[in-house]
């Protein structure tokens, strides 16, 4: 999927395993650990107290509560004011140990008292180490009006720092179990939690900061199931080909794009603008002959091919369209697709025949949602980018089940088809063929917008057409969509962004990276 190492995302029950294994297997002693995690949450801390400023650390009884009270005391040898407010008395184990030492040190320390504001608004730093993963129930009692007090500290001015997981977040979903933390920043422990990458949770954690803390990597040859990772730019930018000086068109690859239709040859115009902005050496459209003279009149770099006849796509048009497949590299089919009742039987021929990897969107899918058993009879491989309702279509589920579980659905449908499967949204997940499955961070709600997918579906194929494997090209090609939609909403504000400047969003990106 990706060349160099990316972040790697893992569940509640993975980060025990990894846990266990490094104290039991690799001779890192828990406490070693909980004292790296403290370590960096002060260090973190430390950045945000300015002046008068003081660190109020609510600690709960579990071994988050131990990792507040490692970050207390490191703030207190550094001379911040810090008050320990504790939820509970009955701390064990490693979290007992460094109660202890805090005491000893003659750290301020008192229990919670119910109902009491914490602090004094925009003077103070909360740091949140009530609950940590694993968090299965509604936060009750004590720990609830503790976060709701933290809650109305915060909108007082306070900042908020949650350790590994903001109190109350199930750190599988992301979503709240019930009263939950919003956090300014959360410092997470080793790995990734799934609970801070997919949304709520992302919005719930603020600013997500990966602390390391010794946990030995060879653990996570401990881990089962398929590796889930969040992408990098760093990554990215490193599978992208190098171009040089004595090159030439022909060297980026031919990208043919079946697209458009009456009233819809804007969609195909954008899919061959993108193709030619993400770096494709030329870019074939293969349409009706009206919809082909209006495509090339928004975009001329387009080369024309004439699909003959008129009226829907059907079998009939199955020789012409492999006679334009001959010397391409790639096939991009689907934005504003003619569709017709044979459309589908179409499609099926077409990827078993053309033997050119494809990337399909939009009425490709759909048409493809008929009988999704054609992509098994797929010749090359081929990437799926459909926004929670075609993949509802695709599935046979409906739009909330998708939603309710994004990663298993287009996991699932990745390993029965064999293809790569782009599922957009926020926080888009691409889920490839080699059973890896990786989460964008990139983008914005300024992209929710007719023809963003028209882009990113031009975008994949000018990255295929170069030669980049289809999961790396469906990685890169997420990334960048979402980075030039983020520029660009820099610029224009996320109200008017449309389409067509993503366009020169991707250009953007280039010119940032120097590709």
């Amino acid at each position: 999927m990706i060349a160099t190492r990316p972040t790697r995302i893992v569940t509640t029950e993975q980060m025990r395993i990894l846990d266990r294994a490094a104290s039991e297997e690799f001779a890192v002693p828990s406490r070693v650990l909980m004292e790296n995690a403290g370590a960096a949450v002060a260090r973190e801390a430390r950045k945000r107290l300015r002046g008068s400023r003081k660190a109020i650390v609510l600690c709960g009884p579990g071994n988050n509560g131990g990792d507040g009270l490692v970050a207390a005391r490191h703030l207190a040898n550094l001379g911040a004011k810090v008050e320990v407010l504790l939820l509970s008395e009955s701390l064990k184990g490693d979290a007992e140990q460094n109660l202890i030492a805090f005491r000893k040190l003659g750290g301020s320390l008192k229990l919670y008292s119910t109902g009491a504001p914490l602090g004094a608004g925009n003077h103070d730093l909360i740091i949140d180490a009530i609950f940590g993963i694993g968090l299965t129930r509604k936060p009750e009692g004590n720990p609830l009006v503790a976060i709701e007090a933290v809650e109305v500290a915060r909108d007082l001015g306070a900042t908020v720092l949650s350790v590994d997981v903001p109190s109350g977040l199930d750190s599988d979903t992301g979503r709240p179990l019930g009263a939950c933390v919003t956090a300014d920043v959360t410092v997470t422990f080793g790995y990734l939690k799934r609970g801070l990458v997919h949304e709520p949770g992302c919005t719930f954690a603020g600013e997500v900061v990966l602390a390391d803390i010794s946990l030995p990597r060879l653990a996570e040859t401990r881990l089962s199931g398929p590796p889930l990772f969040l992408l990098r730019e760093d990554e990215i930018r490193s599978i992208l080909p190098s171009r040089q000086q004595d090159t030439h068109k022909g060297n980026f690859g031919h990208v043919l794009v079946l697209a458009g239709s009456p009233g819809k040859t804007g969609a195909a115009s954008m899919t061959c603008a993108a193709a030619m902005r993400g770096g494709a050496g030329l870019v074939t459209l293969v349409a009706r002959a009206a919809d082909l003279a209006q495509a090339q009149q928004y975009t001329p770099e387009i080369i024309g091919a004439v699909l003959p006849g008129s009226g829907p796509l059907s079998l009939a048009d199955l020789p012409a369209l492999l006679e334009a497949s001959k010397g391409k590299t790639v096939l991009a089919v689907g934005p504003g697709l003619y569709r017709g009742p044979e459309t589908a039987a179409l499609l099926g021929q077409l990827l078993a025949g053309a033997k050119l990897p494809a990337v399909l969107d939009a009425d490709a899918l759909n048409a493809l949602a008929e009988k999704p058993e054609m992509l098994k009879g797929a010749s090359a491989p081929v990437i799926l980018t459909p926004h929670p309702g075609e993949m509802a279509r695709l599935a046979k589920l409906t739009t909330a089940q998708v939603q309710e579980d994004r990663l298993g659905v287009a996991r699932r449908f990745s390993d029965q088809y064999r293809v790569t499967v782009v599922l957009k949204g926020a926080r888009s997940i691409i889920a490839d063929v080699n059973g890896a499955t990786a989460v964008n961070p990139t983008g914005n709600p300024g992209m929710a917008t007719g023809g963003s997918g028209d882009v990113l579906t031009g975008l994949a194929a000018a990255l295929v057409a170069q030669g980049i494997t289809a999961g790396s090209a469906a990685c890169a090609s997420v990334f960048v969509h979402g980075l030039a939609g983020d520029l660009q909403r820099e610029r224009r504000g996320s109200m008017g962004l449309v389409a067509s400047d993503l366009l020169d969003g991707i250009t953007e990106v280039w010119a940032k990276w120097g590709v």
